[in-house]
């Protein structure tokens, strides 16, 4: 009860921030997949209405803790199903990795194996603010180029999203076994373009939430595309607060895109600490299967513009010099001298 009482005032800044944003949620889906590999950290945006993905890997471990006298390997997979539906802005996530972890008491040796869910959660992603909904912003300077991919301070300007979900401990998990079943959890994410090949992500999570061991967590992320653009780099940084485990992390790595809706990736980091002293690195892959399809809107709802160029008044008398939509001036002119030759004949 004590921890829940401390983490209460957190807990209701976070909601204040989610309900204070303005909803203005307008989802990017692209012709290319978007996936939140080789990192942690998570997108701002969702994968589209209509669309399944999967982001899995294997990972290895190495982790030490001098104080202890322990030293052990860890061995897992990770598995991470996205789906979109109902709106463009909304994403269900299901987030698992299974570790078997090899334990060495160097002081008594003694071995011994554990193994479980070391992350088993769901949870729900909506867009709330994207800044790129205004199509003026996004509009290209057709005169200079350096317009175009120059850093602008509007960039800093980020797309923004909420998270709510939980965090689940089924059976008896060796890696929590004081935690509920389940456990409530909630996250900000923003998702920054700094120019045309930067782009910055950071994740602000609350985890655990009314439990013995609530934790804080944050991340902060920096993907480059090179001049090819099936290849990225990344570098991240994650930070864990809790009384049962703190720490810094960093990690780096690099991804290839061998078609638009299939990516693979491999990454490596350590901590920066010696209890314990941790190195790790995973190899995973992105596919999505893609059943997303563009809203059909109605004439009678749509906009003036917004399918093509307006209509002028008059545009259809055949005395009008004012061409029709798609047709040139002076093919209108030829036109209008055929239809009055027919009228005289």
């Amino acid at each position: 009860m004590d921890a829940a009482r401390r983490t209460n005032p957190l807990l209701r800044s976070l909601i204040f921030l989610s309900l204070a944003l303005p909803v203005l949620g307008f989802s990017q889906y692209t012709e290319v997949i978007n996936s939140n590999r080789p990192g942690l950290s998570v997108s701002a945006y969702a994968v589209g209405k209509g669309v399944f993905q999967i982001e899995s890997g294997f990972l290895y471990e190495q982790r030490d803790h001098s104080d202890l006298s322990q030293e052990s390997t860890i061995m897992g997979a990770e598995l991470v199903l996205r789906y979109g539906f109902f709106k463009e802005m909304l994403e269900v996530t299901y987030e698992g990795t299974y570790v078997q972890q090899d334990i060495t008491f160097t002081a008594f040796d003694l071995n011994e194996k554990r193994s479980d869910f070391s992350r088993n959660r769901l949870g729900v992603k909506y867009l709330l603010y994207d800044p790129f909904k205004n199509p003026e912003r996004s509009k290209p300077n057709l005169y200079s180029w350096r317009a175009n991919n120059k850093f602008q301070l509007r960039d800093l300007v980020p797309a923004v999203s909420v998270y709510a979900g939980a965090t689940f401990n089924l059976g008896d998990n060796p890696f929590y076994p004081e935690d509920p079943i389940v456990a409530p959890r909630a996250m900000v994410a923003t998702q920054s373009s700094l120019g045309a090949r930067l782009v910055l992500i950071s994740n602000l999570i609350y985890d655990r939430i009314g439990t013995d061991y609530p934790e804080m967590e944050y991340l902060v992320s920096l993907s480059h595309a090179f001049k090819n653009p099936k290849w990225s780099v990344f570098v991240e940084n994650q930070g864990i607060k809790s009384d049962r485990y703190s720490d810094i992390l960093l990690r780096t790595g690099v991804a290839h895109l061998f078609s638009k809706s299939f990516q693979a990736d491999l990454n490596v980091g350590a901590s920066f600490k010696s209890t314990p002293s941790r190195m790790f690195g995973s190899l995973g892959f992105s596919y999505r299967f893609d059943f997303h399809q563009d809203e059909i809107i109605s004439i009678d709802d749509q906009k003036a513009g917004q399918n093509g160029a307006s209509i002028k008044r008059n545009a259809f008398k055949d005395d009008s010099d004012a061409a029709l939509p798609g047709i040139s001036k002076k093919k209108m002119r030829k036109l209008q001298r055929k239809a009055k030759k027919k009228k005289k004949d």
